[in-house]
C-alpha cells in the first residue's frame, strides 16, 4: 500500500485527500518510483480547481514533477535498474498518471536520470523549469550569446530557470517583475537587469537595458495588454513566446511593430518538447549537463512534508514563491 492524493471534487486545496491505494505492478513500459520529493505545478492547481485543457475525472490524481528511486522496471524498459536516482519529466496528463504519492508508477520516457550532485529535491525542482525554459531559448528560440532576452514574472520557477539559461549561453536576461521587492534576489540570481513594471516605464528601462537593441526574445507567461509594450521593445526579427496566461485579457498588439520589425509571435508549452523524442533527448542532454556543472543550479523556496500538501498548494496559489515549492516524501 502507498499513500497517494486524490481529490474527488474540484475546488480549493481543502477537496485534497490522502488515501492508502494499492500501486500496482509497472505495466509495459513503466518504471514505478519509491517517491523522495515532489515539485509542485500551477497547472495542478488549475486541475484541482476543474480549469485545466482536461477535466478531473474521480477520483482523480495529481502530480507532475518527482525524483525518487527505481523500485521496478515493466517489460521492454531498458537504461534502468533497481536502486537508480531518478527524475520525473512532465510528459503525460494527470488523466493517465500522478506523481502526488509514496510510490508511484511513470512511463519510461518522461523518467530520466538525474546527475548525483543533486539532492532528490533539487532533481525535483529541475527539469520541469528547466526543460520549459529551454524549449524556448534554445530548441525554438536559437538564443546567442551577446543577445537581449525579456523574462517576464522573472521570479517563478521557470522564469529563474530561464536566467540561468541566458547566463549559460552568454546571453542578456532582463527580469521583469511587478515591484522592486524582489529586485535584489532577481540580480543575485543571475538578471542583468531588473525593471518593475508596476513601479517603472517599462519601455524606457528595457530600451535602456539593452542600449537600444531591443529583446531578442521575449518569455512571457502573463500576456494581457502589457504586451504592447513588449513588442514596442523588441529587436527586428524577434521572437516572442506566449507560455502562459496568468493576465487572461486579450493580449494587445500593434500591428505596425509586427509587420515592421518582421516579429514572430507564438504560443508555446512543455509539451511541444516533451512529447517529441528528438527535441526531448536533446532537451535531457542540454539540462543534465547544465546540472552537472552547476551552470544550472534550481532554487527552491520552500519544502512541505507530504502530509502538507494542501498547505503547499495554499502557499502556491498566495503567489509570494521565489522558486520552486518541493513536498516531501518519507
Amino acid at each position: 500500500m502507498s499513500k497517494v492524493v486524490t481529490f474527488n471534487r474540484t475546488g480549493g486545496p481543502e477537496v485534497l485527500e490522502i488515501v492508502d491505494q494499492e500501486v500496482p505492478a509497472p505495466a509495459v513500459g513503466e518504471v514505478q518510483i519509491r517517491v523522495k520529493a515532489i515539485g509542485l505545478n500551477r497547472a495542478e492547481i488549475m486541475y484541482r480547481n476543474g480549469e485545466y485543457v482536461i477535466d478531473p475525472v474521480f477520483p482523480a490524481r495529481l502530480g507532475y514533477e518527482a525524483a525518487g528511486v527505481v523500485e521496478a522496471v515493466g517489460d521492454n524498459v531498458e537504461g534502468f535498474s533497481l536502486g537508480d536516482a531518478v527524475s520525473v519529466i512532465p510528459s503525460f496528463m494527470f488523466s493517465e498518471y500522478g506523481m502526488y504519492g509514496e510510490r508511484v508508477n511513470a512511463p519510461v520516457h518522461a523518467v530520466v536520470k538525474h546527475p548525483e550532485n543533486l539532492s532528490f529535491e533539487e532533481a525535483a525542482a529541475s527539469w520541469m523549469m528547466y526543460v520549459t525554459a529551454y524549449g524556448a531559448l534554445v530548441e525554438y528560440g536559437n538564443l546567442q550569446a551577446g543577445q537581449n532576452v525579456v523574462i517576464r514574472a522573472a521570479s517563478s520557477s521557470v522564469g529563474l530557470a530561464a536566467i540561468q539559461i541566458a547566463n549559460m549561453l552568454g546571453a542578456k536576461p532582463i527580469a521583469l517583475t511587478r515591484t522592486t521587492e524582489k529586485s535584489e534576489m532577481l540580480l543575485k540570481a543571475g538578471a542583468a537587469a531588473v525593471i518593475a513594471t508596476a513601479e517603472q516605464d517599462m519601455v524606457a528601462e528595457i530600451t535602456r537595458a539593452t542600449d537600444g537593441a531591443g529583446a531578442h526574445i521575449v518569455f512571457d507567461p502573463v500576456g494581457g495588454p502589457d504586451v504592447a509594450k513588449l513588442t514596442q521593445v523588441m529587436a527586428p526579427q524577434g521572437i516572442f513566446f506566449q507560455y502562459g496566461a496568468l493576465d487572461s485579457r486579450d493580449m494587445l498588439v500593434p500591428v505596425f511593430d509586427i509587420l515592421g520589425k518582421h516579429l514572430t509571435l507564438r504560443g508555446y508549452e512543455l509539451f511541444e518538447i516533451t512529447t517529441d523524442s528528438e527535441k526531448l533527448a536533446r532537451a535531457k542532454s542540454f539540462v543534465a549537463e547544465g546540472l552537472r556543472v552547476g551552470k544550472l543550479k534550481p532554487v527552491i523556496d520552500k519544502t512541505f512534508p507530504l502530509e502538507q500538501i494542501a498547505d503547499a498548494q495554499r502557499y502556491m496559489e498566495a503567489n509570494g514563491q521565489v522558486g520552486k515549492i518541493i513536498v516531501t516524501v518519507e
